[in-house]
């Protein structure tokens, strides 16, 4: 179900920061888990029998957000050394699960919670040439 490579913008291959976490359509869609007793969604889906590989809808609403303002701690922070803040926010997928996710392609000041988002995926580190894919979500209709 996951997708172990993906092309980026420019046709390169770059890999999935985990795998398991995307689907192998495309556009991809990040993979949950949904408890096989309960049904509750999740986001990713855990290890073992008890959660079957659900498929996360594309599409949501921002929940609430900030701004990451300083570097994270590594580990387990592996970005570039050289930090540039970006936007953090809780996404939240109808009727499925809210996943916390980077904001892309968006500029903070027109930031607003209950904006309409989209599902994209960015590379960690933007200048490195081996970089691996995180998922982050943009404006709907934003081009990533």
């Amino acid at each position: 179900m996951s997708a172990a490579l993906v092309r980026d913008g420019t046709g390169a291959m770059m890999r999935d920061i985990a795998e398991g976490l995307f689907t192998a359509e495309n556009p991809p869609r990040l993979i949950g888990g949904r408890d096989k007793e309960s049904g509750r969604i999740v986001f990713p889906c855990p290890p073992g029998d008890r959660f079957e590989p659900f498929p996360l809808s594309r599409t949501g609403k921002l929940w609430s957000y900030t701004i990451q303002r300083f570097r994270p701690k590594s580990p387990p922070y592996a970005g570039p050394e050289a930090f540039r803040p970006w936007a953090v926010g809780y996404v939240e997928l109808p009727g499925e699960v809210i996943v916390e996710s980077r904001l892309a392609n968006v500029e903070f000041e027109d930031i607003r919670i209950g904006m309409d988002l989209e599902l994209t995926l960015v590379p960690l580190n933007p200048e490195a040439a081996d970089s691996v894919l995180v998922h982050a979500f943009q404006p709907a209709g934003a081009s990533a």
